[in-house]
């Protein structure tokens, strides 16, 4: 297996907003007009992205989706989260890993009900900053309107606690996907959203000196190997052959980490901030806990996986 190189700052991002504005294909878009321009991408197309039957079959994001890509700057771990009112839960999980937004708004349609509850729900969860990505604006021949759109979610950002001034950006992700090259005017856009997600959204101050405390996103088997465990590493660190326990809900399981891993690439250590995948040597113990990726769970709810020599537990409460 590759190993995972730490050249760049690692920062997480992710698209929010209401259902069929474009989340999921701003996400290709960025990922397949990253790789023309000859940057670090692990490539996806919108099916790949959505790739659970459900999802093909009504056309939507249900669960949530990691996806990688570097720009010259940074490496970005980036969550494509749902947008249906059915799946805000998945949602919320997603938020509350991201260190900054782009909020997904289509010019045709403007603020809509799930637009103004992830943004709400955004601010609740802690990220910091928004971006806005005015998708659709080639179906949008009244400049005036696509004005109007931009006023509503700039009032909508301040309402909530966010920079009115935060940079929107006026593209259509779709063109921008079909396109063969980068030099056209849409794919323009997504470069230009590349760079902005570079210089708006701050590289966080991780927590490494800290014990090592990990919010559990899914569980899942692999056969004749273990556990593994995935979520986005809260603070600390933890190296393969350390000794961990799963505390919350139910009563402390103690384990080992038999290997780690981000997008597929080994790593010795894994710190905070890193949407990591984390092998754990005791194979009973997701049916223990009984969760599965059916059953997404609210971030008060989440388990912990931190070091044996820390005695310390810690929950996240969602404001109401």
């Amino acid at each position: 297996m590759v190993e995972f190189i730490r050249s760049k700052p690692h920062v997480n991002v992710g698209t929010i907003g209401h259902v069929d504005h474009g989340k999921t294909t701003l996400t290709a878009a960025i990922l397949n007009v990253l790789h023309r321009a000859g940057k670090e991408v692990k490539l996806r197309g919108v099916n790949e992205i959505d790739s659970a039957p459900e999802e093909r079959e009504r056309g939507i994001t249900i669960a949530l989706s990691h996806n990688e890509y570097s720009t010259d700057k940074r490496h970005y771990a980036h969550i494509d989260a749902p947008g249906h009112a059915d799946y805000i839960k998945n949602m919320i999980t997603g938020a509350a890993q991201m260190d900054g937004a782009i909020l997904v708004v289509a010019a045709t349609d403007g603020a809509m009900p799930q637009t103004r509850e992830h943004v709400l729900l955004a601010k609740q969860v802690g990220v910091p900053k928004i971006i806005v990505f005015l998708n659709k604006c080639d179906m949008v021949d009244d400049k005036d309107m696509i004005d109007l759109v931009e006023a509503e979610i700039r009032e909508l950002l301040a309402k909530q606690g966010f920079d009115e001034n935060a940079p929107v950006i006026r593209g259509s992700a779709l063109k921008a996907l079909e396109a063969t090259g980068i030099d056209d005017e849409w794919s323009k856009k997504i470069l230009e959203l590349a760079d902005t997600l570079d210089n708006y959204i701050p590289v966080p101050k991780r927590e490494i000196d800290k014990p090592f405390l990990m919010p559990i996103e899914d569980i899942f088997s692999i056969e004749g190997r273990g556990t593994v465990i995935t979520g986005r590493i809260e603070r600390g660190t933890v190296k393969v052959g350390e000794d961990v326990e799963i505390v919350g809900i139910k009563p402390t399981s103690k384990t080992t980490v038999t290997g780690i891993e981000m997008f597929n690439k080994s790593l010795q250590e894994g710190q905070a901030g890193d949407n990591a995948g984390i092998l754990l040597s005791r194979s009973s113990m997701a049916t223990n806990r009984s969760f599965t990726s059916e059953q997404p769970m609210l971030p008060e709810k989440l388990l912990f996986l931190k070091k044996l020599k820390w005695l310390c537990r810690e929950t996240r409460l969602l404001s109401k």
